[in-house]
C-alpha cells in the first residue's frame, strides 16, 4: 500500500506544476498586489477538503487526531516559515514541484528544508521544538469549543468560497483578454501539457486529491493526509540513517511530487536546469532552513496547516495560516524590491544631462603632447586620450535603469534566472522608465511569470505585442506601455 503514496504524490506534483499552484504567491499577492484572488484558490482547496474529510469522519472511514493548541509554537513557527518561503522562492510543496522543473535554487532550499526539519524532529534542534510546543491550551477545534456540528462550519466555508470565486471570476472576465502562448499541440496533449490551467479548477482537483490521500495513508498506519514537512524530514533521516521507521507513505508522497512535476515540466517544455546567482543561492539556504524550523514549530506548512488542519477547523490550522501570511507580508516589505528602483528625479536628471554630442562640441581637442595616458596611432603619431563621456556626467542614450535600447522605441529587460515574483516586480518598475507607446521586451525563465506577466499587462492597460517561447523553459514577452 505504500506505493499509493508515490501515485498520489505524482498526480499532485503534475497538477501543481501545470496549475502554477503556489500558496506563497497567493499570500504574497495580498500585500504586493492587494488582491485576494489567489487566496480564494486556497479557500477552494480548504472547502473541498472540508466537505470530503468531514464526510469521511462522519461515516467512520478516517479518525483524525488533533493535538491541543500550542499558541506560541504555532505563531512563532508560522512567522518564521512565512519569512523563509519568500526567501526560498516557494513554500514546501512549491519547492518540491519547482525542483522537478530544474531550479537549482529550489534544490538547495529543499535540501536545507529537509535537513532542518529532521534536526528539529529527531536531532540536535529538537529541544528548540519542545521549548515552544510544551506551552499548550486545552483546545483542539473550533466546532468542539462552541459545541456545534462541523457541518455548520463546512457550510459557512463553502458559501464564503463560492461567493469569492464568483466575484473573482467576474473580475477576470471583465479584463481585456489575457495573452497566452500560441498552441503547438492539439487535443488532450494541448489540454494537459500546454493550455494554462485555471486557478480554481486546479485548486478543486488538489482538494479532491487531499481527500483521497487520507484513507490511503491511514491504510498504511499513518493517520494523516497530505503533509510535506515531516515526510521531508523523514526522507533526510532515512537517507542518513537507513532507519526503516522513516520510510513511509509520506516519504513516497513527496518523492511522487518530484516525479509528477518533472513529467509535467518535460511534457510542457518547461524543464531546464537553471542555476541561481550567488544572492539567490544564499537566500535559498537561509529560506530553506527557516522553512524547516518554522514548519516544525508551527506543526505544519502551507499544506499541513494551510490546507489540512484548516479543513478540520483546528485552531492550529487557522492561526498557523494567518501567522504564515503575516510572515510573508513582512518578508515582502523587506526583500521584494526591484534591483534599480525607479526614481522620477533620476529620469529628469537624465533628460537634463548633456549628450555625448554636446560634450564633444564643448570640449576643445587635447594638445598632441606626450603623456602617460596618451596613445600612439598606427602611424606612430601621439594622440590624446579618449574622453570618457560617463566621467563627464553624460547619460548614454541606451542607459535607462538597466534597460537595453533596441531602437525604434523598444527596450529590453533581461530577468533570466530571476525567481518568482522578481520578473513581475522588475517589469512593473521598468515600464515607468519608458514612454507611452514604447515597448518593454522581457526575457524570462520563471514558469510562474508566464501567467503573472500577461495578467499584469491586461490589468494595467498595457498591450502584449509578442509572447513566445525561447527554447526549453524560456520565454519572451513584449509589452507596449498604455496611457
Amino acid at each position: 500500500m505504500l506505493i499509493t503514496g508515490l501515485a498520489v504524490g505524482a498526480v499532485l506534483g503534475f497538477v501543481m506544476q501545470r496549475g502554477r499552484f503556489c500558496v506563497t504567491g497567493f499570500l504574497r499577492d495580498l500585500f504586493t498586489q492587494r488582491t485576494w484572488r489567489g487566496v480564494t484558490a486556497l479557500l477552494v482547496v480548504i472547502a473541498v477538503h472540508a466537505v470530503g474529510l468531514t464526510a469521511l469522519s462522519s461515516i467512520g472511514v478516517i479518525d483524525p487526531v488533533i493535538s491541543d493548541f500550542a499558541p506560541f509554537a504555532v505563531i512563532v513557527g508560522g512567522l518564521v516559515f512565512g519569512l523563509g518561503i519568500v526567501l526560498a522562492g516557494g513554500c514546501a510543496s512549491g519547492t518540491w514541484y519547482r525542483s522537478g522543473e530544474g531550479l537549482v535554487g529550489s534544490w538547495i532550499a529543499l535540501a536545507m528544508y529537509a535537513l532542518s526539519s529532521a534536526a528539529m524532529n529527531y536531532g540536535p534542534l529538537s529541544g528548540m521544538n519542545d521549548f515552544l510546543s510544551d506551552v499548550t491550551v486545552s483546545a483542539t477545534t473550533i466546532p468542539e469549543s462552541v459545541g456545534l456540528s462541523p457541518w455548520v462550519f463546512v457550510l459557512v466555508i463553502v458559501v464564503i468560497t463560492a461567493l469569492m470565486v464568483r466575484r473573482y471570476v467576474a473580475r477576470d472576465r471583465a479584463l481585456p483578454t489575457v495573452a497566452t502562448l500560441p498552441p503547438k499541440k492539439t487535443g488532450l496533449a494541448h489540454l494537459l501539457t500546454e493550455k494554462p490551467w485555471h486557478f480554481y479548477v486546479t485548486a478543486a482537483v488538489i482538494g479532491v486529491i487531499g481527500v483521497v490521500a487520507w484513507p490511503l495513508s491511514a491504510a498504511t498506519g499513518r493517520n494523516s493526509g497530505l503533509g510535506i514537512t515531516t515526510p521531508s524530514g523523514d526522507l533526510a533521516s532515512w537517507i542518513t540513517t537507513a532507519n526503516p521507521d522513516n520510510w513511509n507513505w509520506g516519504v513516497l508522497l513527496v518523492l511522487g511530487i518530484l516525479v509528477g512535476s518533472f513529467i509535467a515540466a518535460k511534457a510542457s517544455g518547461e524543464f531546464r536546469v537553471r542555476v541561481p546567482d550567488g544572492r539567490q543561492a544564499v537566500r535559498s539556504v537561509a529560506g530553506g532552513t527557516m522553512m524547516g524550523v518554522g514548519a516544525v514549530w508551527a506543526g505544519g506548512c502551507t499544506v499541513g496547516n494551510g490546507m489540512v488542519q484548516t479543513s478540520l477547523f483546528s485552531y492550529q490550522g487557522w492561526v498557523g495560516i494567518v501567522a504564515i501570511a503575516l510572515g510573508v507580508g513582512l518578508a515582502a516589505k523587506i526583500w521584494l524590491k526591484p534591483d534599480q528602483p525607479y526614481n522620477p528625479q533620476d529620469a529628469q536628471d537624465a533628460q537634463d544631462a548633456p549628450t555625448a554630442q554636446d560634450v564633444s562640441a564643448a570640449v576643445p581637442p587635447a594638445p598632441a603632447a606626450p603623456s602617460v595616458a596618451s596613445g600612439i596611432s598606427a602611424s606612430g603619431v601621439l594622440t590624446a586620450p579618449a574622453l570618457d563621456a560617463s566621467a563627464l556626467g553624460v547619460v548614454a542614450a541606451s542607459d535607462a535603469g538597466g534597460l537595453t535600447d533596441l531602437g525604434d522605441g523598444r527596450w529590453k529587460m533581461d530577468t533570466l534566472g530571476a525567481v518568482c515574483p522578481f520578473p513581475l516586480i522588475e517589469a512593473k518598475d521598468a515600464i515607468k522608465r519608458i514612454g507611452v507607446g514604447e515597448e518593454l521586451v522581457i526575457e524570462f525563465d520563471c514558469t510562474q511569470a508566464t501567467d503573472a506577466l500577461p495578467r499584469w499587462a491586461a490589468t494595467d492597460g498595457h498591450e502584449v505585442t509578442q509572447f513566445e517561447t525561447a527554447g526549453d523553459a524560456g520565454w519572451v514577452i513584449a509589452v507596449k506601455k498604455g496611457e
